[in-house]
Formats: structure tokens, C-alpha cells, sequence
């Protein structure tokens, strides 16, 4: 096993400082995979065709990009394709610990307290989103004092309404736990997670739900939007792209210690998932790593 491969990042961010935010124009991206203990939310304009690596998930980004990127998360932007002369990047910062989770539990902060969860994933935001809240993020260092808290308080409330934001990593691949508010899912969730080294049935997970097969399929695709098996498929490749990053084992092992019986299976299945072959996410990884 491979450990500390990833560049731990420490913050300029000060305990008596509520967030941090700097803007810079840059022609690359030069900073390695890295993670922290901060909530990083990133705005990223002209940069058409860099590649952004957030846990366990890679894509090549459009002109709008903004991201945000829960605690501990791996995450990083790589020049890659792009072409601009002037990329320009707004990073902001704030503690894990900015919004107390007693505050968070209040009715009008669900929305917030939501994204902030889903955030240990990553989460991007829509062009359309990002159109409208851009020129409030570029201002946000304009402001000072209590006035910048409160706007990036309402920055972020106004990202945690907005639709069709997209959260990038697999659950497992973050060691996420599963909350659906259904106890009969997490009891199925956990079960895959525990067994998905092994043959999981369909049959085996609707009775743990104590439902009959054709229930249980049309029960778990309401609550989570995904089949049975897609579900499972998902938790597989967390664990697999895990260890394609921390180890050594080849494609092939990983492919069978993650339940996959085949290769040509798990690369074809990979591949619709991450957009990427086994081989070259694993590349993607260690090329950009820093050992400490």
C-alpha cells in the first residue's frame, strides 16, 4: 500500500477568521492533487477544456466552472487541453466548523445544511447558476467585515436552492455514510457496502427490506433515483477507484476484489461511469501527486 499520496494542504485560513477568498489570473493550473480540512467552493472562468479530479471522479471542465468541495476531499484543476491566456480563478475558504450543526438543524438552513452534506463529494453548479451568481462571487472581496459573511451566507443559501447541481463521487470512494431516511435502504446500503466483494442479489436485498423483489426494485429506484444494480455498480467502483489510487494491485485484481466478474465487465462499466478506463484514472492520479 501506498500512503500520504496526496499533498495535504494547509490553509491560510485563521481560526479567528471566518473565510478567505483570492482571485488570480493565471495562463496554468500548477497546483498538485491536494486536499483540507476547509469547505472550498471554486470559480473558475476561461479555463475550456482543463481536467478537474474531485475524489473519485475526472472531467474535462467548460468555460463556467464552480464547484463546491467538502472537507478532506482530493481534489484539484489540470491544465490539460485548455488554451487560455487568462483563466481566472476565485478560490474562497471557510472552516468545517463555520456553521454550527445545532444552527444547521433550523428549519430555513436545510436547504444549506443539504449541500454542505453532499458537498463531501463534490457538488458543480449549472451554466445557468453559475450566470447568475458569478458577479457576486467576483465582488465577494469588495466587501468587508460582517457585510462579506453575510453575503457569502446568502451566496451560499441562493447555490443550495438552485437545480440541477451535480454531485461527483461515488459514496464509497469517501467513506460517505448513507442517508435516505428510509431505515430499509440504509439496511440494503449497508449491507452492499459490507458485501460488495461478494455476489450480491437482487433476492438477498429485498428480503433484508422485507419486500418482495418487484416492490423492493420500484421502492429503491423512488428513493434514490438509481436501479438496484446501479446502486450496487456504484458502490463497487468507489471502492475500486480507492484502490486504484492507494495501491499497487493490478486492474485485474481490483476489478475481482470489487465483485466485478470479469474485466471487460469492470472497464466497460468504469468507463461509462467515469469517462475514463481503469488505466488511465489511475494515470490521471499518480501523475499529479505529491508524496510528503
Amino acid at each position: 500500500m501506498m500512503t500520504s499520496n496526496v499533498m495535504r494542504e494547509i490553509t491560510p485560513l485563521t481560526p479567528s477568521d471566518c473565510f478567505t477568498i483570492f482571485s488570480r489570473v493565471k495562463k496554468k493550473f500548477d497546483f498538485p492533487l491536494h486536499y483540507h480540512d476547509e469547505y472550498e467552493l471554486n470559480l473558475i472562468l476561461n479555463a475550456k477544456g482543463a481536467k478537474r479530479v474531485v475524489g473519485g471522479h475526472i472531467e474535462v471542465i467548460d468555460d463556467l466552472e464552480l464547484a463546491l468541495i467538502g472537507p478532506n476531499l482530493y481534489h484539484a484543476w489540470f491544465t490539460n487541453q485548455c488554451q487560455s491566456e487568462a483563466i481566472t480563478e476565485i478560490t474562497i475558504q471557510f472552516h468545517k466548523d463555520l456553521f454550527d450543526e445545532k444552527f444547521l438543524k433550523r428549519n430555513q438552513l436545510s436547504f444549506l445544511k443539504n449541500m454542505l452534506e453532499r458537498s463531501q463529494r463534490g457538488i458543480v453548479f449549472s451554466q445557468e447558476t453559475i450566470n447568475t451568481l458569478k458577479e457576486r462571487v467576483l465582488n465577494l472581496d469588495k466587501k468587508s467585515g460582517f457585510d462579506s459573511v453575510l453575503e457569502l451566507l446568502s451566496i451560499l443559501h441562493d447555490l443550495s436552492t438552485s437545480r440541477n447541481m451535480k454531485t461527483l463521487s461515488d459514496s464509497s470512494f469517501t467513506n460517505e455514510k448513507f442517508y435516505y431516511n428510509s431505515r430499509r435502504i440504509e439496511k440494503v446500503f449497508e449491507h452492499m457496502n459490507n458485501n460488495y466483494n461478494k455476489q450480491v442479489t437482487l433476492a438477498e436485498v429485498a428480503r433484508i427490506a422485507n419486500m418482495p423483489e418487484a416492490s423492493f426494485s420500484r421502492f429503491i429506484k423512488k428513493r434514490t433515483g438509481k436501479t438496484f444494480i446501479d446502486s450496487l455498480n456504484e458502490i463497487r467502483l468507489g471502492h475500486a477507484s480507492r484502490m486504484l489510487i492507494d495501491s499497487t494491485t493490478t486492474v485485474a485484481e481490483i476489478a475481482y476484489k470489487c465483485g466485478f466478474n470479469n474485466i471487460s465487465n469492470f472497464n466497460r462499466i468504469f468507463k461509462r461511469k467515469k469517462m475514463c478506463i481503469p488505466k488511465e484514472f489511475r494515470e490521471t492520479y499518480t501523475g499529479n501527486r505529491v508524496f510528503i
